[in-house]
Formats: C-alpha cells, structure tokens, sequence
C-alpha cells in the first residue's frame, strides 16, 4: 500500500496476516520498502511464530527479487504470488488493506512518518485485540486475554 504524509512525500506499507486467523502480524511504514525490509519483517515474525507452509504475496519487486526467494526456499516455504490485476486471489490482505484504508489512512492527515508509524501500530493492536471480525463470530482475532503483552506494545 502506499499513501502520502501532508507534506506530499510518498510512504508505503507491508501489511502481513495471517489468512486463518485474521490477525495482522505486522505492517512496516517507511518511504522506499526493499527485499532487505521485507526479509528483516519475515525473519522477526519467525523468530517469534512457526514458519508457514506458504507465504501469499503481489508481485512487487520486494517480493519477488532473487534474494527474497531464494531465501524462503532455503526455509522450505512455498511463495503463492497473485496475478497481477487479480486481487481476488488475495482477498484476505486485500480486505484488509480496504478497512485500513477506510478506517485510518483515509481519516488522519499525518505531518510525519513517525507519526504514521505510532498511529498504524495503535490501528493494528485496536484491529487485532478489540475490532470484532464476522468470520471470526464477531470475536477479535487476537484478544488481549489470549495475548497479553499485546497491550504493552
């Protein structure tokens, strides 16, 4: 995703979820996103999670590059890459990134980046721990009693 602070400086977004669960394990603010940002992102969330059977991803660049594969096959994952112009193939994440859009990015005007980072952390923990989900029955898809240190973050 990408969207502009007030100043009309571009910034984007790695948004990653998990498909079953619905809960949204990260999401990366910065003005240029690489493979290095992406395999730093993926190396922290296996750090602290299992490594999944696959990993869905559009066909940018920082998904796609040699680096970034190569290192994913090394771990066993497989990569499932939509088609471009076909975002029903990731209609979790594209879900997702809608509500996002709708309920935070659309809202604010941001003066900076940091301020961009603070206010998505304090949206993901609220979409995570609070916002009820349908297919979820209606429930968070990861509440704080389930995760504690979710609040401290």
């Amino acid at each position: 995703m990408h969207a502009r602070t007030h100043d009309g400086r571009a910034f984007r977004l790695l948004t990653i979820i998990d498909e079953y669960s619905r809960e949204c394990l990260a999401i990366v603010v910065a003005r240029r996103l690489s493979s290095e940002d992406v395999l730093d992102q993926l190396t922290q969330l296996l750090i602290q999670r299992r490594l999944p059977d696959y990993i869905r991803s559009d066909n940018g660049s920082e998904f796609t590059s040699k680096t970034v594969r190569k290192w994913l096959d090394s771990l066993g994952a497989k990569t499932l890459y939509i088609e471009p112009g076909s975002p029903w193939e990731n209609g979790y994440l594209e879900s997702f990134n809608g509500k996002l859009r709708d309920e935070l990015l659309n809202m604010e005007i941001f003066d900076t980046l940091l301020e961009v980072q603070v206010l998505t952390q304090r949206w993901r923990r609220h979409h995570n721990t609070v916002r009820p989900h349908s297919a979820l029955n209606y429930r968070p898809p990861a509440p704080e009693a389930v995760q504690p240190w979710a609040a401290q973050a």
